[in-house]
Formats: structure tokens, sequence, C-alpha cells
């Protein structure tokens, strides 16, 4: 490549974006950039940050814009000659600022699911906590029934994950990513994608990719993902 290629993903929980961003990393060469993996990264080391973020999570709250920022950005000064998918960040409108003032993303992807699929998704999905690693009984499931797979420790069902805390949750994602949204909008770098399954989606998302990166499609990934 020319230039280093930075891009984020956004979308409302089990939209599909950890999905998507794996077969991008994979096709693509891009570094894979989860929040998430960062903020457990923080928590296991026990920094001031870590406790910080610690708190939020065991309370399922949203970390705070700076706490974010503090843990984020320095780990993107230290990419600066990679390039690189974020996932998870930035979530706010100030977070959107602080890392265009870092760096200048080249696209910006956003998924739209529907409510109803976003719900039997979410459903039947459980997570590894320590990792992040997430399965769903539909098309994804343990070898063994709620146990990871590597480590064989408990999974766990999110209550925030659950029928009644859902709408909630994207009700929240919809009043915080607007101003996201409309910002790279404004840039001229956002994509948005519809559907309700994520093979239906990816073709268009590969094709895109091609073209921005000037390199040849590859066959669209066959699989029971949603």
């Amino acid at each position: 490549m020319a230039k280093f290629f930075r891009a984020a993903i956004m979308g409302p929980p089990g939209s599909g974006k950890g999905t998507i961003s794996k077969r991008i990393a994979h096709n693509f060469g891009l570094q894979y950039l989860s929040s998430g993996h960062f903020l457990r990264e923080s928590i296991a080391a026990n920094t001031e940050a870590g406790l910080q973020v610690k708190n939020y999570v065991d309370r399922s709250m949203l970390v705070p814009d700076q706490v974010m920022t503090r843990i984020m950005l320095p780990r993107l000064e230290q990419l600066s000659s990679h390039s690189w998918l974020l996932d998870g960040f930035p979530r706010t409108l100030s977070q959107a600022k602080a890392l265009h003032d870092l760096c200048q993303l080249d696209l910006v992807i956003s998924l739209n699911i529907p409510y109803e699929t976003l719900r039997e998704r979410l459903r039947d999905r459980c997570v590894h906590p320590a990792s992040g690693r997430v399965y769903n009984l539909g098309f994804n499931p343990p070898r063994v029934q709620g146990k990871d797979d590597i480590t064989g420790e408990p999974l766990i069902q999110h209550d925030d994950d659950k029928p009644e805390a859902l709408m909630a949750r994207l009700r929240l994602y919809k009043d915080v990513a607007k101003p996201v949204i409309d910002l790279y909008k404004k840039l001229g770098i956002l994509h948005s994608f519809s559907g309700t399954e994520t093979d239906r989606i990816w073709p268009y998302i590969n094709s895109l990719l091609s073209a921005k990166m000037h390199i040849q499609p590859t066959v669209a990934f066959q699989s029971q993902s949603p």
C-alpha cells in the first residue's frame, strides 16, 4: 500500500462487528484493534486507568470519554506505522474528535441491523469474560456446552444482552452514535450497510475495501454466521 490505511467499524450490540472485522483483517492485512481487548488488558495490568475501567464495567456502565481516550490514543500512537481497523472506538463524538486530532481515518463502516435480528442473536449469545470470545448457541456454539473452547472456563450471558435490557442499549447506541455518524458522513468517509445476515453484507464490504485499497476482490467467506 502506498500509505497506511486506517478504518473503523460501527454498529449496535449484536450487529456482527467482530465477525466482519476478523474477515477484513484476514483478507486485507489490517491489524484488528478491539477496544474491548485494550480495556481487558488495562484491567489485567491493574493500572490506574484499568481500575477505573473495572469500576464502570462491573456496574454495566459505559466507560467515560476521558478514560477511553486515555487508554486508546497512546496505543494508536504506538501503531503509527501500521494499517489497522478499529472496533469499539470511537463510540462518542468526543472520542471521534480526539481520534481525528491524532490521525485521520480513511474509511468508516456502519452496520444497520434490524432490531428483531439483534434480539435473536443476543438471546443466544454467551461470552468468555476473560478473553471476550463470543459464542452463539444457534450458529457458533462452544464445543462443550457452557465452556470456553480454549480454556474450558465457564461462559456467561451478560445481563444487558437479555431482551429486557436490549431496547435501552439500542436507544443509547443510536443517541450516542448519531453525532459520530454525522461527522464521518460530513467528512465523506462513511459507508453504511444494512441487512439481517453477515454473509449477505460481507461481499459488499469486501468489494468496497478492495476498491479503496486497490486490491483484487477475494472470494466471499462461506459460513453460517448471522
